[in-house]
């Protein structure tokens, strides 16, 4: 669990993420514009539909220890090599490359801890994706881009040590087919659409609160979405044993529209704090539990399917609201707000329900036969000895 969490956390919250603290930096003191600034974002979802389809075309990559090492050190170089220019194109390849590397972590790590873990561990795992998120705060600390990316790039370092020694998946069993496949590609739907609404949001969040508080208030909300990140998908997965995760589903993409749409209509530290929370805590929720139900559904190359869809999404997203920005962002959190809507409408069309082994209060298997061997319909369950 802590492996694969920590894989998360350097490939994901850091890797991925980190770009958003930076983004507000490197328009003030890099000459970034907000255009090319939404190109680079797409430069990385571009690659991360890359890394995703690879893992479709070549399964090996999911069982692949080498493959996760290897990733997770581009991944870092890409970071450290980041404020060496101000080339847009060396921006864009490295940001490509970045996107490549993080899809291979995602897919590889999350196949690796799905079928050994319990709900509640998988969901402390993709919590490490919060945690590096909230790790990526620190890039603030640095006071200027340069030294920004340079502290990414040492965080991730730091979150491949532990993460070295994480095995890959085991053999994945056949994908089930008929009404279970009708309920993925709704999921692969609400999934595919999760990843426009989510990545608008998660790029322009804190320059959209920016517009309308001191910058502080803009970097204390990303730090607050990772920390809000951190344990919510642990607190989703517990949510799961009572309620089933369709319906959890359908909770949390309702709740992270509002939450996204909350700073365009409510100006004020209060209301930012309030969106960073939500979306924080809902975000790696959605992904957990659509992931989840994706792989009792078809299997784990559900992983690598759901995270194609995902990925597309995250490429339209960055462009569809490109020629919103010269208004500033607060249009392109309304559009994601209406994109995340969307998604949760088509979330209700998944049917789910887990397989879950019976549950009995004896955990002796001989008396748990007996209590067993004379039930019948209509009749009282057999007494013990004790009972007599």
């Amino acid at each position: 669990m802590g492996r694969g969490a920590a894989a998360l956390a350097g490939g994901m919250g850091i890797g991925r993420f980190a770009y958003t603290p930076i983004l507000p930096m490197m328009h003030a003191q890099a000459g970034l514009t907000p255009r090319l600034g939404a190109t680079l974002a797409t430069a990385n979802y571009v690659g991360y539909l890359a890394g995703a389809v690879a893992a479709i075309a070549v399964p090996r990559l999911l069982h692949s220890r080498w493959g996760l090492r290897l990733s997770m050190l581009v991944l870092a170089a890409t970071l450290a090599l980041m404020p060496l220019s101000r080339s847009g194109s060396l921006w864009l390849g490295l940001r490509l490359v970045a996107g490549i590397a993080s899809a291979l972590v995602f897919v590889i790590a999350v196949s690796a801890v799905l079928p050994r873990l319990r709900s509640h561990q998988v969901g402390w795992t993709f919590g490490g994706v919060g945690a590096g998120i909230a790790l990526s705060g620190a890039v603030l600390a640095g006071g200027n881009w340069r030294t920004a990316w340079w502290i990414a790039a040492l965080l991730t370092i730091a979150c491949t040590v532990p993460a070295w020694q994480l095995t890959g998946s085991p053999t994945p069993p056949a994908a089930p087919r008929g009404t279970a496949s009708r309920h993925f590609n709704a999921l692969l739907a609400s999934y595919s659409l999760e990843g426009v609404g989510y990545i608008i949001a998660g790029t322009f969040l804190v320059a959209a609160i920016n517009e309308t508080a001191s910058g502080a208030v803009g970097n204390s909300a990303w730090i607050i979405v990772g920390l809000a990140a951190l344990p919510s998908t642990a607190l989703w997965a517990w949510l799961s044993r009572s309620w089933s995760r369709s319906r959890l589903l359908l909770i949390a993409l309702v709740l992270q529209a509002i939450g996204i749409a909350l700073p365009t209509f409510v100006h004020g530290v209060a209301a930012a704090l309030m969106s960073a929370a939500l979306f924080g805590a809902t975000f790696l929720g959605v992904a957990n539990l659509a992931i989840a139900i994706g792989a009792e559904l078809r299997g784990p190359h559900a992983v690598a399917i759901l995270t194609t869809g995902y990925s597309l999404g995250q490429i339209i997203g960055p462009l569809a609201v490109s020629p919103l920005l010269h208004n500033g962002y607060h249009q392109a959190l309304l559009v994601s707000a209406g994109v995340v809507a969307l998604a949760a409408t088509a979330a209700l069309l998944v049917r789910h329900q887990p397989k879950e082994p019976p549950r009995t209060t004896n955990r002796n298997p001989s008396a748990w036969r007996r209590s067993t061997s004379c039930w019948r319909p209509g009749q009282p369950a057999c007494r013990s000895s004790a009972d007599r």
